[in-house]
């Protein structure tokens, strides 16, 4: 079941969409509150976000960009403000779809799914192993010992690259690019972050010390 992350200011199109979902096979998640938006959906880890552009205390474009600094999530922009200027900035910023208000769901559930395909074609289904750990792909879970933990999209793109490249270091730099598909300068500290995260996401199963640091060159499994 593909997980939807709604986010919508109005109560009632929030409602209504999320049950519209839920009415053809998705769990729709969504957000109440916009003081942290980014770092809500981040947790989620949904599989597609749905987002409005005009929403209280931030703006829907800069949460649009700050997704897709951290994420390859699939967005679709859902809003009212529907002049060429909103659409191109929205797609710019890395909106994969901008649909305006009102919409047809059927429309909607369309552009979802074959985003969705897309996606998950590009993922993939493989399942990696190397020393104990078992990364299945397609599940964005690590499983160790009959135990097994999900990993939102960064911890699962960090820990494939080094499991395909176990036994070497790979760069912060590649690891970087592999994450963000960019040469815009990246806080060195993101990637540090990231990389904490993944440790302690494997920290829950039972897996510790399993990437190394190597100073000043990058890390390995």
């Amino acid at each position: 079941m593909s997980k939807i992350y709604i986010v919508e200011d109005d109560d009632a199109i929030r409602t209504e969409l999320a049950l519209a979902l839920e009415r053809n096979g998705y769990e729709a998640l969504a957000c109440t509150t916009f003081d942290h938006v980014v770092d809500d959906v981040l947790e989620a880890s949904p599989d597609l976000v749905l987002l409005d552009l005009s929403l209280p205390q931030t703006d829907g474009q800069f949460i649009c960009r700050e997704l897709r600094s951290h994420s390859d999530v699939p967005i679709i922009v859902l809003t009212s403000r529907t002049t060429e200027v909103d659409e191109v900035m929205s797609m710019t910023l890395g909106a994969d779809d901008f649909i305006p208000k009102p919409y047809s769901l059927r429309v909607l559930i369309a552009r979802m799914q074959a985003l969705l395909r897309r996606s998950s074609s590009a993922q993939g289904k493989t399942v990696l192993r190397h020393d104990g750990l078992e990364l299945d792909v397609a599940r964005s879970r690590a499983l160790y010992e009959g135990s097994e933990v999900e990993l939102t999209k960064n911890e699962l793109r960090i820990l494939s690259l080094l499991m395909r490249h176990a036994g070497t270091i790979v760069s912060r730099e590649a690891i970087m690019r592999d994450l963000w598909n960019s040469d815009t300068f990246i806080d060195d500290n993101t990637l540090t972050v990231n990389i904490n995260r993944l440790r302690a996401t494997l920290d829950k199963i039972g897996v510790h010390g399993y990437l190394t640091t190597h100073r000043g060159q990058g890390y390995s499994v």
